[in-house]
């Protein structure tokens, strides 16, 4: 059974969004008191480079604080679940006894976020492997798009280091978040299921995610929706949706970075191994 939880959100100069994303973190932690009243929690934002007010935002909120210079997601959400995994072993409990649940600086939670992981933990899972939804994207070409390319649902075929759960066991077993600027997350969902069966992705955890069009970095989430644009088609524009998001989807791996960091997006055939994103 687990017996503590490590939330790791990796940040850079997110001052306009990181205040909701620990509010909806917040709220997802006291969602898991009520239900599992024995697993402790801590929530450790990771601050990368931050020149904002990303770090006084962090304080007000009262999670922990770890102050690193990467420039790199992949060495950033390292850092995070080290320091998580260290702290539980300072506190006696083991790494299977540890649940690490990572998210993002622009990203937001629901209510039950934290709680579904822990009884899929519970129920032997060692990885969980979550959707987003984009919830500010304005332009309805690239809102088309995405829906026709994502069918968010059960046994899905995406990866996001916005929604993504393991056990601290199998991440130390399988050597953890390599240092790269791209895919990290992808590459360690390839890992674990090169190692373990007991895994499963599902959208009962489904995260909101930023779907701004302003980004820093080649190859990041920004110029992943850009790219969407282009390739569409009038039959493709044909597919907006009238009012809200709609929900379904496949399964496989998608890789999605912060404004400074990158992502990519390749499904798979459920069971199959994870591709390598270009």
């Amino acid at each position: 059974m687990i017996r503590l939880v490590t939330v790791v959100v990796p940040v850079h100069d997110e001052e306009d969004l990181l205040g909701a994303c620990l509010a909806s973190l917040d709220l997802a932690g006291r969602h898991l008191r009520l239900t599992h009243p024995k697993v402790a929690l801590r929530v450790l934002a990771v601050l990368d480079r931050c020149t904002d007010a990303s770090p006084r935002i962090a304080r007000r909120e009262g999670v922990t604080r770890l102050f690193v210079d990467h420039g790199n997601v992949g060495a950033t959400r390292s850092a995070g679940v080290r320091a998580g995994l260290d702290q539980a072993t300072g506190a006696g409990v083991p790494p299977d006894r540890v649940w690490v649940a990572t998210t993002d600086g622009d990203s937001r939670v629901p209510l039950r976020w934290l709680t579904e992981m822990v009884d899929l933990a519970d129920a032997g899972m060692d990885l969980v492997v979550g959707t987003v939804e984009p919830d500010d994207m304005a332009d309805p070409l690239v809102r088309a798009r995405w829906h026709a390319e994502h069918h968010l649902t059960e046994g899905h075929p995406h990866v996001h280091g916005a929604n993504l759960g393991f056990r601290g066991s199998a991440y130390l077993a399988v050597g953890g978040f390599r240092q790269q600027a791209v895919h990290e997350d992808v590459e360690l969902v390839e890992r674990l299921r090169e190692r373990t069966d007991r895994w499963i992705a599902t959208d009962r955890t489904r995260v909101l995610t930023s779907g701004r069009a302003a980004g820093r970095a080649r190859g990041g989430f920004a110029d992943y929706l850009a790219g969407l644009a282009p390739a569409l088609t009038p039959a493709t524009a044909g597919l907006v949706p009238s009012s809200r998001w709609t929900a379904s989807t496949h399964q496989g791996t998608m890789s999605r970075g912060r404004r400074w960091w990158s992502a990519g997006s390749r499904p798979t055939r459920p069971g199959s191994p994870m591709p390598k994103c270009p």
